[in-house]
């Protein structure tokens, strides 16, 4: 009887250790999941893993998350013939729309269904986090059923590198980063007055010239056509789309310093150093005209992204108002004013495009006077909503009135170059925290009361002004992002801001040891003395 009652014991507290092991799990994930349906019983994972792919193209990515990211201390066996073999299936679904996901967590096994491989793709990610970092050989998971699709359709992270050049290694990593929260575009801001990054063929100077006007640490260099085709191809394993901004009319003394005869007046311009200048290619020159249209070509060649960002803003139109060959063009064309000819100028760039299959964003200055239509495929980017009191901008309504699509990307609170606190350049109208991005963002509430169907997603930013180097940028973007990411994802009404900042502070070490610092999250928790540097 003794016997029967010490082995009863024992079963009861291995019973409560394997319960309580896998009750640690509480499935959080940032972003977060929308529909999770929990169940009786525990999966068991021992030693060897078993996998199988059902109506799945198996690709080096998806391995790579299973066996590397998620069960790197398990063998991990790809060669059972059955899904009754397997302990994790990944299987095609019918009716899962694209980057949809299910997860059916069982006692006997995981089952991954999706309808794309993006699908299969954020579903590991969630997994990923789900698990976190496993060491052991054995591993207790709670049986689960989770639905998870994204909230828009359209999620990109912008990095400037046209201010600060980042190295290749750089660039990946913050493409990974992504794929882990869900992100599918990288907008990679590519040209600046303070640099051009982009070898162009037919236009040598640009890269040998215009990349090396920078006088600051880390802001000269330029990426080669295979370094860019390189990205594009790791991105894609990724399930991300790289949008390329070659920025015009303005930001464009680093190409006029390569090249004098594009701007108005044929004159070397001055490098600023903060801001923009009124030195902007000339739109009266059909010789800059075609140059222009040339470097598309070639970048078309190398980015197949749908969308190819001609940038618009900030374009100081000074020189326009003097320039004989601009005023000529006004003439020619009967406009008012050289804000019209900025639009002519959107609507040429955009329908040469157009002709190539793609659509031009810009950001919305571009719409900020009338006069000249702009053609349906111009996509247009929100940023100003601090200028606008982050009430509706003129840009949004302008938008919804001509029928374009329209990117929510607000400088506040997208920007995540506004650090917590003043800092450098970043004066206190110029700093937010994470509690403003979660309960103010106007690029996630705006659309809530102004509904408009056109609205395709939301963007957030990383630039680089103020000489932002790479090893500051961790700190600026995490865990800001975490909140907008959730924005972009998070179907469901969001969470109480301290239950998500739970999230993010238990995440802290998943995220930190996959190499990403945090920074500051809020301002009252900011150090005084706090380095950003």
């Amino acid at each position: 009887m003794k016997k029967f009652f010490k082995l009863g014991l024992v079963v009861i507290l291995l019973f409560i250790v394997i319960t309580a092991e896998a009750e640690k799990n509480d499935y959080l994930t940032i972003p977060s999941l929308s529909k999770i349906t929990k169940k009786e019983g525990v999966l068991s994972l021992k030693d060897k893993i078993a996998i199988y792919y059902s109506g799945v193209k198996r690709s080096s990515i998806l391995d790579k998350t299973l066996g590397e990211d998620i069960f790197s201390a398990f063998i991990i066996d790809y060669s059972v013939k059955s899904e009754k073999e397997a302990d994790i299936v990944l299987k095609e679904k019918n009716g899962i729309l694209a980057e949809a996901y299910e997860i059916d967590i069982t006692s006997d096994q995981i089952s991954i269904y999706a309808g794309d491989a993006t699908g299969f793709l954020y579903a590991l990610q969630s997994l990923r986090q789900i698990i976190g970092k496993n060491t052991a050989k054995n591993l207790l998971i709670n049986c689960v059923e989770i639905e998870d699709s994204p909230r828009v359709g359209f999620r990109s992270f912008m990095l400037d590198s046209g201010r600060q050049y980042h190295k290749v290694e750089t660039i990946k990593k913050y493409l990974d980063m992504l794929v882990i929260l869900k992100m599918n575009y990288f907008h990679w801001h590519l040209t600046e007055g303070l640099g051009w990054r982009v070898a162009i063929d037919k236009y040598p100077e640009l890269a040998k010239k215009g990349s090396q006007v920078g006088g600051l640490p880390e802001q000269q260099g330029f990426y080669s056509r295979a370094e860019m085709e390189e990205i594009v191809r790791y991105a894609a394993a990724r399930s991300i789309t790289v949008i390329p901004e070659i920025d015009m009319p303005g930001h464009a003394e680093a190409a006029i310093f390569a090249y004098p005869d594009l701007g108005c007046f044929g004159k070397e311009p001055t490098i600023p150093k903060k801001g923009s200048t009124e030195t902007i290619f000339c739109a009266g020159k059909d010789h800059t005209i075609n140059f222009l249209k040339d470097v598309l070509d070639e970048v078309c060649d190398i980015f197949p992204s749908e969308y190819i960002h001609i940038g618009g803003d900030e374009a100081k139109k000074g020189n326009w108002d003097k320039c004989l060959n601009c005023l000529k063009r006004r003439e020619v064309l009967g406009l008012e004013n050289s804000h019209q000819l900025q639009l002519w100028f959107t609507a040429e760039m955009a329908n040469h495009l157009g002709k190539k299959g793609r659509k031009a964003i810009c950001w919305g200055d571009a719409l900020t006077s009338t006069g000249y239509d702009l053609p349906d495929n111009v996509v247009v980017q929100w940023w100003r909503a601090k200028a606008s009191g982050n009430s509706v901008a003129k840009e949004y309504i302008t938008a919804m009135d001509k029928g374009l699509e329209v990117i929510c990307g607000t400088n506040y609170y997208n920007y995540l170059n506004f650090p917590t606190v003043p800092w450098s350049l970043y004066k206190e109208g110029r700093t937010f925290d994470m509690e403003d991005i979660y309960m103010r963002n106007p690029s996630y509430y705006m659309p809530k009361t102004t509904p408009y169907d056109k609205v395709i997603g939301m963007s957030t930013s990383l630039w680089t002004d103020g000489n932002v180097t790479e090893n500051m940028i961790d700190r600026r973007v995490f865990p800001r992002i975490f909140a907008v990411a959730e924005q972009m994802w998070y179907k469901e009404d969001l969470k109480d801001f301290n239950v998500f900042m739970g999230i993010v502070k238990d995440k802290q070490n998943w995220f930190e040891d996959l190499g990403y610092k945090y920074g500051p999250a809020l301002k009252e928790t900011t150090p005084a003395d706090y380095k950003w540097d």
